[in-house]
């Protein structure tokens, strides 16, 4: 080469050690994946050496190997030749637990299609997303493979929504309405409400209960989730449900869990207070709310409740009318463990999840379809599910089940031994 001559970049990186490093890695992979298989028949194949027919033959033997396939994996698709067993007993055979018959990618690509697609990649840049990831050889990536997955996707949610759940027994709620566009849908119905159910078992793990789309967070709607819960066998309610204080929820909860107590947000109320409050009062009076749901004791609470119409009931008395409308169902969180406290203030479960769905929808200027949105609701919150963590002081959750009464966030046995 002569020494004016330019310097191909795009060659350099092609050959650069990273791309040499990949190929290892890929070959490496590949060779491991081969040998386990062959090593899986070769062990099935010995252990029922002894086993013979009456001329002597053994009954499990080898029998050459199946065609080439390719499997698709996280480290690109991998070309494998899969042993072949010749098993003669009678209703038995050989399946494969490492690579299970029509297998042609691991299970970890199936779950990132939904991952892509919920972060906001479309159907029709789907493959091209997936090529930069696994190599342009991967199999079984086109835009059609893409949207027969969302068709399962559709599927798994209808079964979802009818599972049986007897036997089911939740001691908290977290309840919201999440709000999407829908483009394709006639332009007075496009703005869609999910009515969302989150809740917090016995050993206390946090799961997905209900989701159900709708137009409004009316009473009818709720009523509409609750009473499908209790046909579906969840006979008894939690013993605390928290949401915002618009909500229909709070209407259709007494018709059909009257045992179930009620929390209002913090974190929504707060904001409705400060959105009645210039910008130059709410840093203070945000400290002012603070106090409130932050103090150790209700009675602590109560007095930084009562001060706060004090201060600006004069100049801001929308302010002041919307903390004291909701007093009653503001610190019933009281009643409950201490260590529960952090998880029953607010919605935050549910909005932190959800901040990802709004992320996602923002990105694509909204979902197409209503069946469309709502599988997307429905697979981000079953993904997100697996990261959701266990209620802090969990083993305490067996004492409110039971009716044990807790006042300020301790045992009230304990309360009146200190006194």
């Amino acid at each position: 080469m002569k020494n004016d001559e330019p310097i191909d970049e795009k060659k350099q990186v092609e050959e650069s050690p990273k791309s040499v490093l990949e190929q290892i890695i890929h070959e490496g992979a590949r060779r491991l994946l081969q040998a386990a298989i062959e090593n899986e028949v070769a062990e099935y194949v010995e252990r029922f050496k002894e086993v013979k027919n009456e001329k002597g033959h053994r009954m499990v033997v080898k029998n050459g190997s199946s065609p080439e396939r390719t499997l698709v994996t996280g480290v690109g698709p991998l070309t494998i030749r899969q042993p072949r067993i010749h098993d003669k007993r009678e209703g038995e055979s050989f399946t494969s637990a490492i690579l299970p018959r029509y297998m042609r990618r691991v299970p970890t690509i199936d779950k990132l299609l939904p991952v892509l697609y919920l972060k906001g990649i479309s159907t029709g840049d789907m493959a091209s997303a997936l090529e930069s990831i696994l190599g342009p050889d991967a199999p079984g990536l086109s835009a059609n493979n893409i949207v027969r997955l969302k068709r399962i996707w559709e599927t798994e949610y209808k079964d979802w929504a009818k599972r049986d759940l007897i036997g089911k027994h939740y001691v908290y709620f977290w309840v919201d309405g999440i709000h999407f566009n829908v483009r394709l849908e006639e332009p007075d119905t496009n703005r869609m409400c999910f009515l969302v159910v989150m809740g917090a078992l016995e050993n206390g793990k946090k799961e997905l209960v209900a989701i159900l789309d709708g137009y409004r967070e009316s009473k009818s709607s709720w009523l509409e989730v609750l009473f499908n819960l209790k046909q579906r066998g969840l006979a008894e309610g939690p013993r605390l449900a928290i949401g915002d204080g618009s909500l229909g929820f709070w209407a259709a909860l007494p018709e059909v869990y009257p045992e179930t107590r009620e929390q209002r947000c913090w974190v929504h109320k707060t904001a409705n207070i400060l959105d009645k409050m210039p910008g130059s009062v709410q840093p203070k009076a945000k400290e002012k709310i603070h106090d409130m749901y932050m103090a150790p004791t209700k009675e602590q609470a109560f007095v930084a409740f009562n001060s706060f119409p004090s201060l600006y009931s004069t100049k801001f008395p929308k302010a002041c009318e919307c903390l004291t409308k909701n007093k009653d169902v503001l610190f019933t969180f009281y009643d409950f463990p201490a260590e529960h406290w952090i998880h029953l203030r607010s919605t935050n479960p549910i909005e932190s999840t959800f901040a990802t769905v709004r992320h996602r929808t923002k990105r694509t200027k909204g979902c197409g379809t209503r069946l469309a949105t709502l599988t997307m609701v429905f697979k981000l919150c079953k993904q997100a599910e697996k990261t959701w963590k266990r209620i802090k002081g969990y083993r305490l959750i067996a004492k409110v089940i039971q009716g044990v009464r807790f006042v300020d966030g301790e045992l009230a046995d304990e309360v009146i031994q200190a006194a």
